[in-house]
């Protein structure tokens, strides 16, 4: 809170509350709940400015184009890559990344600091490719948003930072591989299923609709979002006995090092859930709310099978080569 206040990255008291109100450090330390302290506090200031850039380039109704946005993220990507750029003009988010920035590379590895880049990447390149769908009206095929699940949330962004707090170090060979590479992308898209259910009530009042899989089923097959939610549910869960399937494969010949790195990959996970359960950004939704309700949770229930228990891979092409590393 004290970072925050000191760079001045909300402009007044009722956007404090709502950036506060995303719990950036719960979920920090949900999906790392151990390592060093140091790389977590940073990692919870990158996600509260993170998500003070998000809700810029989510804000449709304050006519924020799809050229804006690509243009500020290709700056922004260039600046956390070479500091002291000056990409971006000057203020106070340009001033709390500038010091983000710098002590980012003072503590990461070449290694970590490449992987850091390419995940900032990802999330502007999927926020900019979902601007761009918003601004001509398209609400992308099942296909295409599960294909770009674990771009836009921003998974090796934030995976990167429980590597650091628990100096995890896979070689790239392992961490490219095909296998590895397919366990993060399906962590990565349970956990932008997750979000979907859980931020609905924040967005149900966009126009056009906002991207997410409750919508992006609803449009494919002609139906109500209520409607669609339960096949939401049964695509996650489809998606999660994948995961937890490939997971064991993994970890049965798996060194120390990626036996650590799947352990993240659950906790990205189940870290997430109980992050958002208990975030004032979710359950008091600003589109409800003048400011975020101390205290407002979701109720969560759980259930020891899937909602679909089909182990075979779902008719989306982006799936196949997921369900191809699994060795029956």
């Amino acid at each position: 809170m004290e970072w925050t206040d000191r760079f001045g990255i909300y402009p007044d008291g009722t956007e404090r509350a709502w950036g506060l109100a995303t719990h950036s450090a719960d979920f920090s330390s949900r999906i790392i709940p151990r390592g060093d302290v140091e790389p977590l506090v940073l990692f919870a200031e990158w996600n509260y400015w993170a998500n003070a850039i998000d809700d810029w380039q989510d804000s449709g109704d304050k006519g924020v184009s799809t050229a804006a946005i690509v243009g500020h993220s290709i700056r922004l990507a260039r600046a956390i890559e070479a500091p002291g750029s000056a990409m971006l003009p000057p203020g106070p988010l340009t001033a709390a990344l500038d010091d983000l920035v710098a002590r980012t590379w003072g503590m990461l590895s070449p290694f970590q600091l490449r992987r850091f880049v390419e995940g900032a990447r990802d999330w502007l390149f999927g926020a900019g490719w979902q601007a761009a769908n918003a601004e001509y009206g398209v609400m992308p095929s099942l296909a295409d948003f599960a294909a770009t699940g674990a771009l836009a949330n921003g998974t090796r962004f934030s995976l990167t930072w429980s590597d650091v707090a628990n100096g995890i170090h896979l070689s790239p060979d392992v961490l490219y591989s095909a296998p590895v590479q397919v366990a993060t992308e399906a962590a990565g898209f349970i956990v932008s299923a997750d979000n979907d259910l859980f931020s609905y009530d924040k967005d149900d009042d966009q126009e056009p609709w906002e991207q997410n899989l409750v919508n992006v089923l609803a449009h494919e097959w002609r139906c109500s979002p209520a409607e669609a939610v339960p096949a939401a549910v049964a695509l996650r869960d489809r998606v999660m006995t994948f995961f937890i399937r490939l997971r064991a494969q993994l970890a049965r010949g798996a060194d120390d090092q990626l036996g650590r790195y799947l352990d993240s990959l659950g906790h990205y996970v189940s870290g997430s859930i109980e992050w958002q359960s208990r975030a004032p950004r979710y359950a008091s939704p600003r589109n409800r709310n003048d400011f975020p309700v101390a205290g407002a949770h979701f109720d969560l229930m759980w259930r020891d099978t899937p909602s679909d228990p089909d182990p075979s891979a779902p008719p989306v092409p982006a799936f196949a080569w997921w369900w191809q590393q699994l060795q029956y």
